[in-house]
């Protein structure tokens, strides 16, 4: 929903102290935005100016063009364009103030004559008539010769000031734009003026009423600066569609209640948002309608890499193919980093089908993603997985090299590029910058974490990744403070990180799991996370990973010797986040102790609602069930901006995040960022030319507006699509709302024998309830490398992991029970026992 600008008329008497300036970083200080150009020249920064390589042989001034949008103008106000430009040979360009659209209207047009060196330009001019679309335009086309344009210092000043920026918010009834689960809490939140309890009414699609009640006063919310009240409408539980809401003369827009309303949907296209995303190959259309493309990146002109890359000066002497990997954001950069928690949260939604009960891991099967990999007996959440995996082993510093076992921090352009800009007609070279520890750790913990889940669909791709971890966990072992700079932010994000004990336990964590080797357990155990804190206000990030450790130390079976008070920190954790929800009148799982939101919060919300989810499935309790499902409810529309943060999620759903790839704001012929892409969300911090141009002051829930030039809130992120995908597949798992249905039977399985990769093991079935149960299967997926060769007293059937029991009596009355024995290897890593039975 495109935000909508107040203006407020000035009498012509009034008096400015200063012209006020209408062009956006025209120093270029904070990089490119908003600044755009045509396909044909694009533009990047360099040495402080904005430099673009203009073709040869175009016939027009405006078949190349360099601009910057939504100026504001005033009729009758004089205003003064001043630049300074050169071009690598003479040449005669256009500057031109006009309006963005037809007819192009033109308020100047004047013609420097450009040389090698920078010259400064300076006109004035009367605007004849209002506008908040006008444009400077450079036109540099018509040209027979090649040549470099560059300019620097561009201002627009004088007329009124901007106009002020009031977003539009719409109906003051707040609602989950997308759905409530029919047995799961219903909250709105109602924006008014009132003090007293006010009087709410829902309507289904038909208009008749059908559930009534009061609200309840919440008085002022800090976060918003807005006096709201709550409407709980939980104890309707009819399912259909577009249902609304109305209280003190306003009506929500509309939404469904249903099963588990609209989360399985959701769940596809947050995951195969990736494939979108992946860099190395071509996106076929067939596959994703209206998001095909070029391969990007595999050195084929204009590009320059990934597939043979240097590093910068002075880091090394060798080249590496870096090929693969996902595009990280708004950019075309990769970060181990980041790309580490996002590839670690993928693996994990699927890992957690393995270990929870309310999963359902048909869900995630082949076929389930749209991705070219079906039909390759491997699950598609898995597939995609790998295709990052792949990228961050080939980062990782040869053997015979210094450092080797390391891994590069990131790989990216040279110089920073503009919006729009293809992937695969990216020109700037690309670089590999200094191994990092904190880099090397993130390959050490997602390859020993993909190591075991990939076991029973490639053996040799688990040993390789295996392989990997263990050379990488000893290699920063041996160099543990090898840091990335926060001054390394030329062409792409610096990702520093100077604290890296966080990493090492996540790391020693993942390795224990997967191999049961004490050397990893005796680094878990000695880290100060271990009993520390890891759930904090502001949610885990890529740049704080101790909580990933124990959220798998808690869920996945390991034989720590303290896991009953590892599993209870988590619940602690959760119940801390789940009073943050309760407390707050919008619902959100976010409260950070400085009271402002930073950069990605909307990720950090749902990053807290992983650790609620995860409290759930270790205690089945509703009450943390309830609280993702309010939790959700933020995103997606039920907040101060009335504003669902997920494109295609909602009727005002977020649709121009910072991309250079789906950037249909700058370019019509481009599309929209695909369904399911999340946008960063409010940001106090403000750190891009656009959100300090608007947003000064903001109350933090404020702090956000969907416009691609505002990066610092309203990017994508690989790191922040994988925590939506996580707790969208958590959320569509629970259908009705409700903890599994009770199946009156019960497994017991212990291990009775487990000598040198071979294992004897009984799973003992029983009927605890009050029926006779005919035909008995049991369901459960090992989280190791474990094979049932032989069964007794019933059989077993396995594919991958997962393994499906039937007693030989496949009949048991109430009470009665039977025991079948396995007989299994175990080609490496420890003989946990499965966490979950389906009967």
């Amino acid at each position: 929903m495109a935000a909508a600008l107040l203006v407020v008329p000035l009498s012509a008497s009034v008096a400015h102290a200063d012209p006020a300036e209408q062009v956006i970083n025209g120093t270029f200080d904070n990089g490119t935005d908003p600044w755009w150009w045509t396909g044909n020249s694009p533009a990047s920064v360099i040495d402080g100016r904005l430099c673009a390589n203009i073709p040869a042989g175009t016939t027009n001034p405006w078949d190349a063009i360099i601009g910057q949008n939504a100026i504001t103008l005033q009729a009758g106000e004089s205003y003064r364009l001043a630049f300074s430009a050169s071009a690598s040979v003479p040449v005669t360009v256009r500057a031109n103030v006009q309006l963005a659209d037809p007819p192009y209207t033109q308020e100047i047009s004047e013609a420097p004559q450009l040389t090698p060196q920078p010259q400064d330009f300076s006109y004035t001019f009367t605007a004849a008539a209002d506008t908040t679309g006008g444009q400077v335009a450079f036109q540099v086309g018509g040209s027979a010769s090649a040549y470099q344009f560059c300019v620097d210092n561009v201002s627009l000043q004088g007329g009124a000031p901007p106009p002020v920026y009031v977003p539009d918010t719409g109906p003051r009834v707040r609602v989950n734009q997308v759905g409530y689960l029919a047995n799961g809490p219903k909250q709105a939140t109602v924006v008014t003026e009132a003090t007293a309890a006010l009087p709410w009414q829902l309507r289904n699609a038909a208009g008749t009423v059908v559930a009534g009640g009061n609200t309840t006063p919440r008085g002022l919310d800090a976060t918003s600066g807005q006096n709201v009240q709550t409407a709980d409408f939980s104890q309707y539980k009819t399912q259909g569609k577009g249902f609304t809401l109305t209280a003190d003369g306003e009506t929500s827009v509309p939404f469904d209640i249903g099963a588990n309303a609209s989360y399985e949907q959701l769940r596809a296209d947050a995951l195969s948002w990736f494939y979108v995303q992946r860099s190395g190959i071509e996106i076929s259309d067939a596959i994703a309608p209206g998001y095909g493309r070029k391969a990007g990146h595999l050195g084929v002109a204009p590009n320059q890499g990934d597939t043979d890359v240097p590093c910068q000066t002075g880091v090394c002497d060798y080249r590496l193919d870096v090929r693969g990997g996902w595009y990280d954001a708004g950019d075309h950069g990769k970060y181990v980093v980041n790309g580490g928690i996002a590839v670690y949260q993928l693996m994990s939604t699927f890992e957690r089908s393995k270990v929870a009960s309310s999963a359902k891991p048909q869900d995630l099967a082949d076929g389930s993603l749209r991705l070219p990999e079906h039909g390759n007996q491997v699950p598609d959440v898995l597939d995609e997985a790998r295709w990052e995996l792949e990228f961050l082993l080939r980062m990782q510093v040869p053997a015979g090299q210094p450092l080797a076992g390391m891994v590069h921090h990131k790989v990216h352009d040279q110089n920073w590029t503009g919006l729009p800009l293809d992937p695969a007609a990216d020109p700037q070279p690309r670089e590999l910058h200094p191994p990092s520890t904190a880099a090397t750790l993130n390959l050490a913990a997602t390859a020993a974490q993909g190591a075991r889940l990939f076991a029973p669909y490639d053996k040799a791709f688990a040993a390789r990744l295996l392989a990997a971890s263990k050379t990488a966990y000893a290699a920063a072992v041996a160099h543990p403070a090898v840091y990335a700079l926060g001054s390394d932010s030329n062409g792409g994000g610096a990702y520093d990180d100077s604290d890296v004990t966080d990493e090492f336990y996540w790391a020693a964590a993942e390795l224990y799991i997967s191999t049961g080797e004490k050397v990893y357990r005796d680094a878990v155990t000695s880290s100060k996370w271990h009993t520390a804190e890891v759930f904090k206000p502001e949610g885990f990030s890529w740049g704080f990973t101790a909580a990933l450790g124990r959220l798998d130390l808690a869920t996945v079976p390991n034989g720590l010797p303290d896991r009953d008070r590892v599993r209870k920190s988590v619940v602690d954790g959760a119940k801390g986040y789940l009073a943050t929800v309760r407390a707050n009148p919008y619902g959100i799982a976010y409260a950070p102790g400085s009271g402002k939101y930073e950069w990605g919060s909307n990720s950090a919300v749902l990053n807290n609602l992983v650790v609620i989810a995860t409290a759930y499935d270790l205690t089945g309790s509703a009450d943390f069930r309830d609280g993702v499902a309010s939790g959700m409810d933020y995103l997606l529309g039920r907040n101060a901006l009335n504003q669902s943060y997920v494109t295609g999620y909602g009727e005002r759903a977020s649709q121009n995040q910072h991309t250079r790839i789906f950037a249909h704001q700058l370019n019509a012929s481009l599309p929209h960022p695909p369904a399911g892409s999340l946008a960063g969300g409010p940001n106090s911090n403000l750190q891009d030319p656009l959100a300090q141009k608007l947003l000064p002051g903001c109350a933090p829930q404020f702090c956000y507006v969907d416009d691609i030039n505002s990066y610092s809130t309203n990017e994508i992120a690989i790191n922040w699509n994988s925590t939506l995908s996580w707790v969208a597949s958590f959320m569509a798992d629970q259908g009705e709302g409700g903890a599994p249905a009770a199946s009156g039977c019960s497994v017991q399985y212990s291990t009775v024998l487990n000598l040198g990769g071979f294992f004897i093991a009984q799973a003992t079935i029983k009927n605890t309830g009050r029926q006779t149960l005919n035909d008995v299967r049991v369901r459960f997926a090992y989280t190791g490398t474990q094979k049932v060769e032989l069964a007794v007293n019933g059989t077993a059937k396995q594919t991958a992991a997962d393994v499906e029991l039937a007693p030989r009596d496949s009949r048991l009355k109430p009470g009665e029970q039977t025991t079948i024995l396995l007989v299994g290897t175990v080609p490496w890593g420890p003989n946990a026992g499965p966490a979950t039975f389906r009967c």
